[in-house]
């Protein structure tokens, strides 16, 4: 009876330490009604299947997860603050059950494979609230590609003190949206924040002191002070702009630059009205580079362009477990910090203690020993002064922008994330990840 009776504890233990929590997905963000039981065969094989990838990834507190068919396998990726790490892989066909069951539940069409689709799916997970936003793609083979977001709808990164925008840069956009004439840019990378920065210099204009209206597509969210300026149907970027202008409207705030077309028409328009937009490029230098390509005259984009402030997201160290250490003099030399630094902060390594043994960092339960946790923007900010006036009209390459930049001072990634690194923020390791990666 002894030993039976501890088979049945055994037993127990095991059946709860295989209960893992479970998101609970509550319905789709654009309000479309979900008919579970008209699907039975897809719930039945993608259902338990997508909740176990979703739930592992907020367990993991990943902000992404990346699913992509490749050949007869479908591969799992999560990021966690930006970094990939694997998560599973699976049959293709267990892949595609995954990506049509979270295309449901967000209120899509299934049937629809050979282009993009977009939604989201109000959640729940250990008592807090989560929007999953989906993002499909074609794929080889009649397969998709999914792109699952987590965001947490109470973090609105959107004022400028909440992403970091610095009291200079801040000025420099009220100074140039003040003149009602020219453009104010954000350009990045793709996930590397350009919409939040964006959102951080148009909240940086004076809402009191001047009539900012909203052209763009916020997703959801509404800002306060600023006008949401509705297209009428079939109406042009142009006329839409220009029944904004009779409004006597000061500042707009226009969806991203993705073709010449588009800039051409903002860049012509900005002659007198402000305008606060986004575009893709590897840095500010970069999207320069790029403005004169599209609107084939340099002399324009020097005289229509006031400002480019560009971003890159940079790991925070781990608060609960990051090591101090004295920094070697001739690192701070070479690295350029002030001679003076007395501490830098790392991610936790071994140590020898009194024995000589070598002894492991303690487990972190807040990082899951990866001894970083969330992001922090680094911003570097080109602006149109008379020498960078110059430079730009005369057709400059990437390097000689920058080159300029530095020579009257602007703020750089350089500049930034050493102060960063000396503040204790991060660290120079994840200063050169950053730095070097493509």
């Amino acid at each position: 009876m002894i030993f039976g009776r501890r088979r049945e504890e055994d037993e127990r233990e095991d059946e709860e330490e295989e209960e893992v929590e479970q998101v609970l997905f509550q319905g789709a963000a654009n309000g479309h009604p979900v008919d579970l039981k008209a699907h039975a065969k897809l719930v039945q094989a993608g259902l338990l299947r997508a909740k176990e990838l979703v739930s592992d990834a907020l367990a993991r507190r990943s902000e992404m997860i990346r699913l992509d068919p490749k050949g007869k396998v479908a591969v799992a990726t999560l990021f966690i603050d930006g970094v990939p790490y694997p998560a599973a892989k699976m049959p293709v066909q267990a892949g595609m059950a995954i990506t049509h069951m979270l295309k449901l539940l967000a209120g899509l069409d299934i049937k629809v494979r050979n282009q993009p689709q977009s939604g989201g799916i109000n959640a729940e997970y250990s008592e807090k609230k989560y929007l999953v936003r989906i993002d499909t793609f074609p794929a080889e083979g009649g397969t998709e590609r999914l792109i699952v977001r987590i965001e947490d709808p109470k973090v609105r990164l959107e004022k400028p003190h909440e992403i970091g925008l610095s009291d200079e840069i801040r000025l420099k956009v009220r100074e140039h949206t003040s003149q009602r004439q020219g453009v104010v840019l954000a350009a990045g990378p793709p996930m590397s924040g350009t919409s939040t920065t964006a959102l951080g210099l148009l909240r940086s204009v004076d809402a009191y002191l001047y009539n900012i209206y909203n052209l763009a597509d916020l997703k959801g969210r509404d800002l306060m002070h600023i006008t949401t300026f509705a297209r009428t149907e079939g109406e042009s970027l142009v006329a839409w702009i220009a029944r904004a202008k009779r409004q006597e409207c000061d500042v707009m705030f226009v969806d991203p630059l993705r073709d010449a077309e588009t800039a051409k028409i903002i860049f012509d328009e900005a002659e007198d009205r402000s305008f606060v937009s986004e575009m893709t490029a590897k840095d500010a230098a970069d999207a320069i580079v790029r403005l004169n390509a599209w609107l084939g005259n340099p002399q324009l984009t020097a005289e229509r362009l006031k400002m480019v402030v560009s971003q890159k997201l940079i790991r925070r160290l781990c608060l609960e477990c990051r090591q101090a250490y004295r920094p070697n003099p001739k690192l701070l030399a070479k690295v350029g910090l002030p001679p003076e630094t007395k501490v830098l902060y790392r991610v936790p390594r071994p140590v020898e203690n009194e024995e000589g043994e070598v002894e492991e960092p303690p487990h972190c339960p807040k990082c899951q020993n990866i001894g970083y946790y969330g992001r922090m923007a680094l911003f570097e900010a080109i602006e149109m002064t008379e020498g960078m006036q110059k430079v730009v009209a005369a057709g400059g390459d990437a390097t000689a922008i920058k080159t300029q930049a530095r020579k009257e001072g602007m703020p750089t990634f350089h500049k930034d994330g050493l102060r960063a690194v000396a503040e204790g923020h991060t660290s120079l390791e994840e200063l050169q990840r950053v730095f070097t990666q493509k």
